[in-house]
Protein backbone atom coordinates (compact mmCIF):
# COMPACT_ATOMS: atom_id res chain seq x y z
CA UNK A 1 0.00 0.00 0.00
CA UNK A 2 2.80 2.40 0.96
CA UNK A 3 4.72 1.58 -2.23
CA UNK A 4 1.62 2.28 -4.31
CA UNK A 5 1.20 5.66 -2.60
CA UNK A 6 4.83 6.61 -3.23
CA UNK A 7 4.51 5.47 -6.83
CA UNK A 8 1.43 7.66 -7.29
CA UNK A 9 3.06 10.92 -6.06
CA UNK A 10 4.83 11.74 -9.39
CA UNK A 11 1.54 11.17 -11.22
CA UNK A 12 -0.29 13.50 -8.82
CA UNK A 13 2.34 16.19 -9.40
CA UNK A 14 2.14 15.67 -13.17
CA UNK A 15 -1.65 15.91 -13.06
CA UNK A 16 -1.30 19.12 -11.06
CA UNK A 17 1.12 20.63 -13.59
CA UNK A 18 -1.07 19.77 -16.58
CA UNK A 19 -4.22 20.87 -14.76
CA UNK A 20 -2.61 24.23 -13.96
CA UNK A 21 -1.70 24.78 -17.62
CA UNK A 22 -5.17 23.73 -18.76
CA UNK A 23 -6.72 26.19 -16.33
CA UNK A 24 -4.39 28.97 -17.52
CA UNK A 25 -4.76 28.42 -21.27
CA UNK A 26 -7.98 26.47 -21.77
CA UNK A 27 -6.19 23.96 -24.01
CA UNK A 28 -7.20 20.33 -23.54
CA UNK A 29 -5.03 18.18 -21.31
CA UNK A 30 -4.42 15.49 -23.93
CA UNK A 31 -1.92 17.58 -25.88
CA UNK A 32 0.03 18.05 -22.64
CA UNK A 33 -0.63 14.87 -20.69
CA UNK A 34 0.07 12.17 -23.27
CA UNK A 35 3.49 13.54 -24.35
CA UNK A 36 4.42 14.00 -20.67
CA UNK A 37 3.60 10.37 -19.85
CA UNK A 38 5.45 9.12 -22.91
CA UNK A 39 8.58 11.27 -22.77
CA UNK A 40 9.10 11.77 -19.00
CA UNK A 41 7.76 8.57 -17.46
CA UNK A 42 8.54 6.26 -20.37
CA UNK A 43 5.01 4.83 -20.39
CA UNK A 44 4.19 2.99 -23.61
CA UNK A 45 2.30 5.18 -26.09
CA UNK A 46 -0.73 2.87 -26.16
CA UNK A 47 -1.14 2.90 -22.34
CA UNK A 48 -0.52 6.68 -22.22
CA UNK A 49 -3.26 7.19 -24.81
CA UNK A 50 -5.74 4.82 -23.12
CA UNK A 51 -5.24 6.26 -19.65
CA UNK A 52 -5.43 9.85 -20.87
CA UNK A 53 -8.71 9.10 -22.69
CA UNK A 54 -10.24 7.78 -19.47
CA UNK A 55 -8.90 10.87 -17.68
CA UNK A 56 -10.39 13.18 -20.33
CA UNK A 57 -13.81 11.52 -20.26
CA UNK A 58 -14.10 12.14 -16.52
CA UNK A 59 -12.77 15.71 -16.43
CA UNK A 60 -14.67 16.82 -19.55
CA UNK A 61 -17.85 15.33 -18.07
CA UNK A 62 -17.66 17.82 -15.19
CA UNK A 63 -16.91 20.60 -17.67
CA UNK A 64 -19.98 19.73 -19.73
CA UNK A 65 -22.23 19.98 -16.66
CA UNK A 66 -20.90 23.46 -15.93
CA UNK A 67 -21.33 24.68 -19.52
CA UNK A 68 -24.82 23.19 -19.76
CA UNK A 69 -25.89 25.11 -16.65
CA UNK A 70 -24.83 28.33 -18.37
CA UNK A 71 -26.44 27.44 -21.73
CA UNK A 72 -23.13 27.39 -23.62
CA UNK A 73 -23.69 24.20 -25.63
CA UNK A 74 -25.04 24.10 -29.20
CA UNK A 75 -26.50 20.62 -29.25
CA UNK A 76 -27.18 20.45 -33.01
CA UNK A 77 -23.42 20.90 -33.63
CA UNK A 78 -22.62 18.31 -30.94
CA UNK A 79 -24.93 15.84 -32.71
CA UNK A 80 -23.23 16.29 -36.09
CA UNK A 81 -19.73 16.02 -34.60
CA UNK A 82 -20.72 12.84 -32.75
CA UNK A 83 -22.08 11.24 -35.93
CA UNK A 84 -18.63 11.57 -37.48
CA UNK A 85 -16.38 11.08 -34.47
CA UNK A 86 -18.06 8.11 -32.80
CA UNK A 87 -18.19 6.22 -36.09
CA UNK A 88 -14.48 6.64 -36.88
CA UNK A 89 -13.52 6.06 -33.23
CA UNK A 90 -15.29 2.69 -33.27
CA UNK A 91 -13.63 1.75 -36.57
CA UNK A 92 -10.22 2.77 -35.21
CA UNK A 93 -10.73 0.65 -32.08
CA UNK A 94 -11.72 -2.38 -34.16
CA UNK A 95 -8.58 -1.92 -36.27
CA UNK A 96 -6.42 -1.75 -33.12
CA UNK A 97 -8.15 -4.87 -31.80
CA UNK A 98 -7.57 -6.67 -35.07
CA UNK A 99 -3.87 -5.83 -34.90
CA UNK A 100 -3.67 -7.55 -31.49
CA UNK A 101 -0.63 -6.99 -29.29
CA UNK A 102 1.01 -3.82 -30.53
CA UNK A 103 4.58 -4.48 -31.65
CA UNK A 104 7.38 -1.93 -31.74
CA UNK A 105 6.33 -0.62 -35.17
CA UNK A 106 2.75 0.06 -34.06
CA UNK A 107 3.93 1.71 -30.83
CA UNK A 108 6.19 3.91 -32.97
CA UNK A 109 3.23 4.74 -35.23
CA UNK A 110 1.13 5.79 -32.23
CA UNK A 111 4.01 7.89 -30.88
CA UNK A 112 4.37 9.68 -34.23
CA UNK A 113 0.59 10.20 -34.33
CA UNK A 114 0.80 11.83 -30.89
CA UNK A 115 3.58 14.11 -32.15
CA UNK A 116 1.66 15.16 -35.27
CA UNK A 117 -1.47 15.85 -33.20
CA UNK A 118 0.55 17.99 -30.78
CA UNK A 119 2.01 20.03 -33.66
CA UNK A 120 -1.48 20.51 -35.16
CA UNK A 121 -2.66 21.72 -31.75
CA UNK A 122 0.17 24.26 -31.62
CA UNK A 123 -0.67 25.49 -35.13
CA UNK A 124 -4.35 25.87 -34.22
CA UNK A 125 -3.40 27.96 -31.16
CA UNK A 126 -1.12 30.31 -33.10
CA UNK A 127 -3.13 30.84 -36.29
CA UNK A 128 -6.73 30.63 -35.03
CA UNK A 129 -7.30 34.41 -34.93
CA UNK A 130 -5.61 34.96 -38.30
CA UNK A 131 -7.83 32.32 -39.90
CA UNK A 132 -10.92 33.99 -38.43
CA UNK A 133 -9.82 37.38 -39.79
CA UNK A 134 -9.39 35.84 -43.25
CA UNK A 135 -12.86 34.29 -43.07
CA UNK A 136 -14.35 37.61 -42.02
CA UNK A 137 -12.81 39.24 -45.09
CA UNK A 138 -14.05 36.45 -47.38
CA UNK A 139 -17.66 35.78 -46.30
CA UNK A 140 -18.34 33.82 -49.50
CA UNK A 141 -15.99 31.11 -48.21
CA UNK A 142 -18.18 30.47 -45.16
CA UNK A 143 -20.19 27.28 -45.55
CA UNK A 144 -23.96 27.08 -45.18
CA UNK A 145 -26.76 24.53 -45.33
CA UNK A 146 -25.90 20.97 -46.43
CA UNK A 147 -22.24 21.88 -47.06
CA UNK A 148 -21.87 23.08 -43.48
CA UNK A 149 -23.58 19.94 -42.15
CA UNK A 150 -21.28 17.66 -44.17
CA UNK A 151 -18.16 19.62 -43.18
CA UNK A 152 -19.10 19.34 -39.49
CA UNK A 153 -19.52 15.56 -39.77
CA UNK A 154 -16.17 15.29 -41.60
CA UNK A 155 -14.48 17.39 -38.89
CA UNK A 156 -15.88 15.00 -36.28
CA UNK A 157 -14.70 11.99 -38.30
CA UNK A 158 -11.12 13.29 -38.53
CA UNK A 159 -10.99 14.12 -34.83
CA UNK A 160 -12.46 10.70 -33.97
CA UNK A 161 -9.44 9.01 -35.55
CA UNK A 162 -6.92 11.43 -34.02
CA UNK A 163 -8.39 11.11 -30.52
CA UNK A 164 -8.64 7.31 -30.59
CA UNK A 165 -5.06 6.85 -31.80
CA UNK A 166 -3.34 9.71 -29.98
CA UNK A 167 -5.89 10.97 -27.36
CA UNK A 168 -5.26 14.45 -28.82
CA UNK A 169 -7.53 16.53 -31.04
CA UNK A 170 -10.78 17.11 -29.18
CA UNK A 171 -9.43 20.25 -27.49
CA UNK A 172 -7.69 23.02 -29.41
CA UNK A 173 -8.03 21.36 -32.83
CA UNK A 174 -11.73 20.68 -32.30
CA UNK A 175 -12.40 24.19 -30.99
CA UNK A 176 -10.55 25.74 -33.92
CA UNK A 177 -12.53 23.65 -36.40
CA UNK A 178 -15.85 24.58 -34.79
CA UNK A 179 -14.88 28.24 -34.76
CA UNK A 180 -13.92 28.20 -38.46
CA UNK A 181 -17.15 26.46 -39.46
CA UNK A 182 -19.31 28.58 -37.13
CA UNK A 183 -17.44 31.92 -36.84
CA UNK A 184 -20.48 33.72 -35.38
CA UNK A 185 -20.50 31.55 -32.24
CA UNK A 186 -19.50 33.21 -28.99
CA UNK A 187 -16.21 31.93 -27.45
CA UNK A 188 -18.11 30.43 -24.50
CA UNK A 189 -20.42 28.55 -26.90
CA UNK A 190 -17.42 27.21 -28.83
CA UNK A 191 -15.81 25.98 -25.60
CA UNK A 192 -19.02 24.43 -24.30
CA UNK A 193 -19.83 22.69 -27.59
CA UNK A 194 -16.25 21.42 -27.94
CA UNK A 195 -16.27 19.92 -24.45
CA UNK A 196 -19.76 18.42 -24.82
CA UNK A 197 -19.08 16.38 -27.96
CA UNK A 198 -15.70 15.30 -26.57
CA UNK A 199 -17.36 13.50 -23.62
CA UNK A 200 -19.02 10.65 -25.58
CA UNK A 201 -15.99 10.49 -27.89
CA UNK A 202 -13.40 10.14 -25.12
CA UNK A 203 -15.73 7.83 -23.16
CA UNK A 204 -16.10 5.49 -26.14
CA UNK A 205 -12.41 5.62 -26.98
CA UNK A 206 -11.46 5.22 -23.31
CA UNK A 207 -13.71 2.19 -22.87
CA UNK A 208 -12.28 0.76 -26.07
CA UNK A 209 -8.72 1.14 -24.81
CA UNK A 210 -9.74 -0.43 -21.49
CA UNK A 211 -11.11 -3.33 -23.55
CA UNK A 212 -7.71 -3.46 -25.26
CA UNK A 213 -5.94 -3.43 -21.85
CA UNK A 214 -4.42 0.03 -22.29
CA UNK A 215 -5.69 1.79 -19.12
CA UNK A 216 -3.48 2.07 -16.01
CA UNK A 217 -5.89 2.79 -13.12
CA UNK A 218 -3.16 3.64 -10.59
CA UNK A 219 -1.87 6.25 -13.02
CA UNK A 220 -5.42 7.47 -13.74
CA UNK A 221 -6.18 7.99 -10.04
CA UNK A 222 -3.02 10.01 -9.46
CA UNK A 223 -3.67 12.24 -12.46
CA UNK A 224 -7.22 12.98 -11.32
CA UNK A 225 -6.17 13.80 -7.74
CA UNK A 226 -3.58 16.28 -8.96
CA UNK A 227 -5.40 17.88 -11.87
CA UNK A 228 -8.85 18.72 -10.53
CA UNK A 229 -7.79 21.32 -7.90
CA UNK A 230 -5.01 22.59 -10.20
CA UNK A 231 -7.47 23.36 -13.03
CA UNK A 232 -9.46 25.53 -10.62
CA UNK A 233 -6.27 27.32 -9.49
CA UNK A 234 -5.14 27.87 -13.09
CA UNK A 235 -8.52 29.35 -14.02
CA UNK A 236 -8.17 31.84 -11.15
CA UNK A 237 -4.62 32.79 -12.16
CA UNK A 238 -5.56 33.16 -15.84
CA UNK A 239 -7.40 36.39 -15.02
CA UNK A 240 -4.10 37.96 -13.96
CA UNK A 241 -1.90 36.82 -16.87
CA UNK A 242 -2.09 38.08 -20.50
CA UNK A 243 -3.66 35.33 -22.64
CA UNK A 244 -1.42 36.16 -25.61
CA UNK A 245 1.77 35.36 -23.70
CA UNK A 246 0.52 32.17 -22.04
CA UNK A 247 -0.84 30.76 -25.32
CA UNK A 248 2.31 31.69 -27.26
CA UNK A 249 4.53 30.02 -24.66
CA UNK A 250 2.31 26.93 -24.72
CA UNK A 251 2.40 26.79 -28.53
CA UNK A 252 6.22 26.91 -28.50
CA UNK A 253 6.43 24.11 -25.92
CA UNK A 254 3.93 21.96 -27.83
CA UNK A 255 5.84 22.45 -31.11
CA UNK A 256 9.12 21.35 -29.50
CA UNK A 257 7.46 18.36 -27.86
CA UNK A 258 5.73 17.41 -31.10
CA UNK A 259 8.94 17.40 -33.11
CA UNK A 260 10.66 15.43 -30.35
CA UNK A 261 7.98 12.73 -30.55
CA UNK A 262 8.05 12.60 -34.35
CA UNK A 263 11.84 12.42 -34.50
Amino acid sequence: MENSLIQTIPYILSGGLVGLLVGLTGVGGGSLMTPLLTLIFGISPSVAVGTDLAFAAITKGFGTIAHRMHGHIRWHIVKLLCIGSLTTALISLLVLKQVGNLNEHWQSFIKISIGISVILTAISIVFRKKMLVWLDRHPKCQLEGHSLTLATIILGAVIGVLVTISSIGAGAIGATGILLLYPKLKPADVAGTDIAYAVPLTALAGLGHWWLGNVNFLLLGGLLIGSIPAIWLGARLSKQLPERYTRTALAIVLTLVGFKLVS
